[in-house]
């Protein structure tokens, strides 16, 4: 699909021109700016180099039938599913699928498996599909997380994997989340487990699954490369601490797809080294919206480029589409895109905080910030739960710029007009902008 918007505005000529291929890592997206509004001419290209074999490699994927695969069964190596733990007999299952050729590991439907923290290393012989039809469920014991308190399933090193089947990865969260110190402030804060991470993988796909009650983060995405995550429902209560719903850090070439995201953290989460994301037709709410960030804690240099974020749709949440960064941090966030937007009763819709502080106490003021540029927001309508629409807190030192609204519409919840709040910053208006 391709579109070219030329736009006359005060005699300035902006050619926004978009072209959308499928799967991630495909899509281009270009600004030409010609009279100086602010815009990169180099702007917004996300590389398509190895976009055409790694399509091949998908279709191959998809064309691989269990029929011709060699099926593990996590049963025929000793899981039971009858309350005890199956954290051996999923491994040994895993080792002999990860060594077979073109194998699928299978987890039977009707059946709940419970697993402690549990790592499946690759590299493994080819490509390989991890097949949950039933329900793996977190131990609840947190002495058995002493080794490690921060990962429950971690996926390591894995190319061309595939995991699906429509069942169910629950985390068993309710008892990290009353030792929260977000919950309890008496208690000290201390990590909790991310439910499942996928670590170095390459020619990643996530599917059909139902992701729920994360001990804090559901899915994290960690220096992968060629990431499909589709069709996933990610839950948690709305209360639950910390529990994002998808984290993407270091990782390039990922596509979010018809996802339905309800936790009580950001719906999505990009951080740092993250490039060319693409989220499209995604429910968010409740939570805390779309976050890019934060980025720059701890005087760290951190970098995002090229995000698209499509055909959305939130309610409910803390947060509309949020871009936030830390003061004395360094690094930038540039050329990304928040279009086609709908939301409903939502705080803080449109939202810049290059001053961001989550902390106890106030944040020194210092001159250094993440560079946050080159950001479109286009035909995002809805109602504002908050005074305050649209609001772009921007660095002294290192003003936001080549910032552009194109047709957004926000009003109160009455239906009365909002507010709209800029400090630092260099933006546009086209079309029909409010407040």
């Amino acid at each position: 699909m391709s579109s070219s918007i030329n736009v006359h505005r005060l005699g300035l000529l902006v050619s926004v021109v978009f072209v959308i291929l499928n799967g991630p890592g495909n899509l281009v997206v270009a600004f030409k700016d010609q009279k100086g509004l602010g815009f990169d001419t180099k702007s917004l290209l996300v590389d398509t180099h190895k976009s055409f074999s790694r399509l091949h490699m998908m279709r191959r994927l998809a064309a691989t039938s269990t029929s011709t695969a060699k099926v593990v069964n996590v049963d025929d190596y000793g899981a039971k599913g009858d309350g005890g733990d199956d954290s051996e007999a999923f491994k040994k299952a895993w080792n002999v699928a990860c060594s077979t050729e073109r194998a699928v590991l299978e987890v039977p439907k009707n059946r709940i498996y419970h697993l402690k923290p549990t790592t499946f290393s690759g590299p493994c012989k080819s490509d390989l599909t991890f097949k949950v039809y039933g329900t793996i469920k977190a131990s609840v014991r947190l002495s058995d997380y002493n080794k490690d308190r921060r990962h429950w399933l971690v996926f390591d090193s894995l190319t061309d994997f595939r995991m699906e089947g429509g069942g169910f990865i629950n985390g068993n969260g309710r008892k990290w989340w009353a030792n929260s110190c977000k919950i309890n402030k008496a208690l000290p804060c201390k990590a909790a487990p991310t439910a499942m991470t996928f670590y170095e993988c390459k020619n990643l796909r996530v599917a059909d699954l139902i992701i729920q009650n994360a001990q804090q983060m559901h899915l994290s995405f960690q220096k992968c490369v060629n990431v499909k995550a589709l069709n996933l429902l990610v839950s948690a209560p709305a209360k639950s601490p910390n529990t994002d719903g998808i984290h993407v850090t270091g990782t390039q070439n990922i596509l979010i797809k018809n996802c339905v995201i309800r936790t009580g953290d950001d719906c999505i989460s990009i951080v740092s080294g993250s490039k060319n994301v693409q989220a499209t037709d995604i429910v968010c709410g409740p939570g805390h919206g779309i976050s890019i960030g934060s980025l720059g804690a701890d005087k760290s240099t951190d970098y995002v480029s090229n995000v698209l974020v499509n055909r959305a749709r939130l309610s409910g949440t803390t947060n509309g589409v949020r871009i936030k960064t830390w003061q004395g941090g360094s690094g930038y966030a540039k050329n990304i895109i928040f279009q086609n937007i709908s939301m409903r009763n939502v705080s803080n819709p449109i939202i810049i905080d290059q001053n961001y502080c989550d902390q106890n106490g106030p944040c020194p003021k210092q001159v250094s910030a993440v560079q946050v540029s080159n950001v479109m927001y286009k035909n995002i309508k809805g109602t504002s739960a908050s005074e305050v629409a649209i609001n772009f807190d921007c660095s002294k030192s290192y003003p936001c710029t080549g910032i552009l609204l194109q047709n957004v519409g926000l009003v109160s919840n009455s239906g009365e007009s909002a507010k709209a709040s800029s400090l630092n910053v260099r933006y546009t208006k086209m079309g029909d902008v409010y407040p």
